[in-house]
């Protein structure tokens, strides 16, 4: 399995099909797989990809009438790849979209909006926005196609392999790499791309203050996060550990699991849980690839599992729901509560083997039991109709 068939693909080949004409962004990490989708497209649709990672395609785009009705004329879709690295990005685009109607698909590592966030909101009404992020277990279900009589084997290797190496599409789908190459890979992707991208677009002064902030939440999955308590451990300020955290959210990194607040006085946590986007690279900051049979942070590892492909998918459905988890004085807690725009609630209780859960949400809701033998049909379950 090597160039997979994502989800946002049929979102992509509506848009192009269709007669909207806003600005498609796709956004997510570097890696997730946007430069092998836009390149498949320029492929398909037989036009050019301007790449913006390259000076010489952002000097093709200068934000003057004349310049972009050239650019219009010779291409009928405009594809353009990391599109945040062009300071007059956002000038660029509404020129034009209110001068040439043409379809634009853009995709970006991080939210131009983050950098720029005054000049993007003049693009108000004027885009739609999808996330190619690391592989969801549907996307993964769906090209691999396993048969009836195999599902059983197949969700426990592949819950296992999420786990320990994650689901960015290139470690993900390279089957021919022994143990060492798929570690060393992750590094790499640690350290020249998931850091890096950081570092540079926001220019951050203390790579290694990142990376130990990264590293301490790693250690504490599953627990509510202290900003003091990180901030006093690295001899930073808690301002400091706030920011770098809030970046590290902004750009599909981390995921932040507020707790949710009744007007009930058991309800009593202030904190926020925080989990990773993808596994492989929580376990290469903290250089743990035991079999997960050994590990004391098994439980903690499937439940940012089941997190993450509750977020991914919020993401690809665009479902209009909030996630949190609750937790009441004397320790009773919720692992997940999904809360949709009707004010319907469904619980979740995550446990790494089967096991009877406990209802404890104060207000009316749907309790399901997520195990490592059921997470495929529950989290399509309690998604539906979202």
């Amino acid at each position: 399995m090597n160039i997979l068939k994502r989800t946002i693909e049929a979102t992509i080949s509506k848009y192009l099909k269709g007669n909207e004409t806003k600005i498609l962004f796709v956004w997510g990490p570097r890696r997730s797989g946007k430069t092998t989708l836009i390149n498949k497209l320029a492929r398909e649709l037989g036009v050019t990809k301007f790449n913006f990672d390259l000076q010489s395609d952002r000097e093709k785009f200068a934000p003057r009438r004349e310049v972009l009705e050239a650019i219009a004329k010779e291409n009928k879709v405009i594809l353009i790849d990391e599109v945040q690295n062009f300071p007059e990005a956002t000038v660029m685009l509404k020129i034009l979209f209110d001068e040439f109607k043409i379809k634009v698909i853009a995709t970006g590592s991080s939210e131009l909006r983050q950098k720029s966030s005054k000049e993007f909101d003049t693009l108000a009404g004027r885009f739609n926005e999808i996330y190619c992020l690391p592989l969801s277990v549907f996307e993964v279900l769906e090209n691999e196609k396993p048969k009836a009589s195999e599902m059983g084997e197949f969700k426990t290797k592949l819950a296992k392999k999420l786990q320990i190496y994650g689901a960015y599409p290139e470690v993900y789908t390279k089957d021919d790499l022994n143990e060492k190459e798929r570690i060393d890979l992750l590094q790499h992707m640690l350290d020249a791309y998931v850091l890096k991208d950081v570092i540079d677009i926001y220019d951050l002064k203390n790579t290694k203050l990142a990376k130990d902030i990264l590293t301490k939440i790693a250690l504490q999955l599953g627990s509510e996060v202290s900003v003091r308590e990180i901030a006093d451990s690295l001899g930073a300020s808690p301002s400091t550990v706030s920011n770098y955290i809030e970046i590290f959210i902004k750009n599909y990194i981390l995921i932040s699991l507020p707790s949710f607040k009744t007007n009930i006085r058991k309800a009593i946590s202030e904190n926020r849980k925080l989990y990773f986007y993808d596994l492989g690279i929580r376990n290469i900051l903290i250089q743990d690839f035991r079999d997960l049979d050994f590990r004391q942070d098994k439980g903690g590892v499937f439940e940012n599992l089941i997190i993450s492909e509750l977020e991914k998918m919020r993401k690809l459905q665009n479902a209009k729901i909030n996630i949190y988890f609750y937790r009441e004085y004397g320790g009773k807690e919720v692992d997940v509560i999904i809360e949709d725009y009707k004010k319907n609630y469904t619980t979740i209780e995550i446990k790494s083997k089967s096991g009877i859960a406990k209802k404890i949400f104060p207000l009316p809701n749907t309790l399901h039991v997520i195990t490592s033998q059921n997470y495929l049909e529950k989290i399509e379950e309690v998604l539906k109709g979202k």
